[in-house]
């Protein structure tokens, strides 16, 4: 999908935003301990590109990924740091992850084996620990004695990591978070010290249990300047939401008391209200559950009202505004600010969710490059 750069709906991303929440983490690091930015998924939505560059040239050593066409189009954008690939990654694919230099994530004894089997070229593995979020990696203790023979005996494999993800670590119950703790140092009694990476650090990890057991950290929302709690635990320094999502009014009309807006006609004007059209909706990730939303208009919040159309959505005005009109729906708006915390609350979501729906048909424009 290309994006639809002639017509005022857009997404602004502020990298001067994402090098300091980068910076302030690194300040609280360890000097051995290494950040690597997590540009997953288009950068939560932000662009990956552009947010990569950002965080390297403030210090990040390296990069993660959820797949190897993730890992190979920043390879292929001039990007030269480690990239690590978080997934699995089908081995039919092994010559392309050597070809460009990508790190693997080993998450089965099968896995490696059959990466034993076929290896003849150098490939840097990281090795994934299932301590409880019951996603990929490998839970027995004896498939991992088996698997770190193979890792630590092939001349192939550079055994640079072993690393877990805590399901509950933006929690303030912190029992779940304890028993993965435990199973994982279960596991590295298996692998002694002998890896250059331990990791179990996501963002909340790092921002609330002190990156436990990690010299690499694994900042992702966190960097985008979102609360990976929401608002349950608060963060040790202030975070800079970088993405802002704006449009603009291109159609207003004043209305009579008791017309209909919207598809299911679910809104009706209380009196004489003037509406105003926005030119975005759920098919650039604007839910139709936003209806209700306030949004911000010269500093003011005004309603969604109306369901969300595809393309489309209305908003009430206390007055007729002229055509070309910027309106807010994440960001600041003359000191009036809507985080995407706030929209995620209002639809019963998560911020990452958020940011990640938001679709390609949104130009990305990016400013202090």
């Amino acid at each position: 999908m290309k994006s639809s750069k002639y017509r005022p709906s857009k997404i602004v991303v502020d990298l001067e935003a994402i090098r300091y929440n980068v910076k302030e983490e690194i300040k609280r690091l360890p000097k051995e301990t290494d950040l690597f930015a997590v540009v997953k998924a288009d950068g939560y939505g932000h662009g990956a590109l552009e947010v990569a560059k950002a965080a390297l040239e403030v210090g990040a050593k390296g990069l993660c990924v959820s797949n190897l066409d993730e890992a190979v189009e920043l390879r292929e954008a001039g990007i030269t740091q480690p990239i690590l690939v978080l997934s699995y990654v089908s081995l039919e694919f092994l010559e392309v992850a050597v070809a460009n230099n990508i790190t693997l994530t080993a998450t089965s004894l099968e896995w490696i084996k059959q990466l034993n089997d076929r290896l003849d070229k150098k490939i840097t593995i990281h090795l994934k620990i299932d301590s409880g979020m019951g996603r990929v990696g490998i839970i027995d203790l004896e498939e991992m004695r088996e698997a770190k023979t193979i890792l630590q005996t092939n001349p192939y494999i550079d055994f640079e990591g072993i690393f877990t993800h805590f399901s509950k670590a933006d929690s303030q119950d912190d029992s779940y978070l304890n028993l993965q703790k435990e199973r994982f140092s279960s596991a590295l009694k298996v692998f002694g010290e002998t890896v250059k990476y331990i990791h179990t650090a996501n963002s909340a990890t790092a921002l609330w249990h002190d990156a436990w057991e990690s010299n690499l950290v694994r900042f992702g929302d966190a960097m985008y300047g979102m609360n990976p709690s929401g608002k349950e635990l608060k963060t040790p320094y202030s975070l800079k939401q970088a993405l802002t999502l704006e449009t603009e009014i291109i159609h207003i009309k004043q209305l009579a008391k008791g017309e209909k807006i919207g598809y299911g006609a679910t809104y009706e004007t209380k009196s004489k209200e003037w509406i105003a059209t926005l030119p975005i909706g759920y098919a650039d990730g604007f839910r139709r559950d936003f209806q209700g939303f306030e949004v911000l208009v010269e500093g003011q919040k005004v309603p969604v009202v109306g369901r969300v159309c595809m393309d489309q959505c209305m908003i009430k005005l206390s007055s007729k505004l002229p055509v070309g009109t910027k309106v807010i729906i994440f960001g600041d708006s003359q000191g009036q600010f809507n985080s995407i915390q706030t929209g995620a609350e209002y639809i019963q979501t998560i911020n990452y969710e958020i940011t990640c729906g938001l679709t390609e048909r949104l130009p990305r424009n990016y400013v202090n490059k």
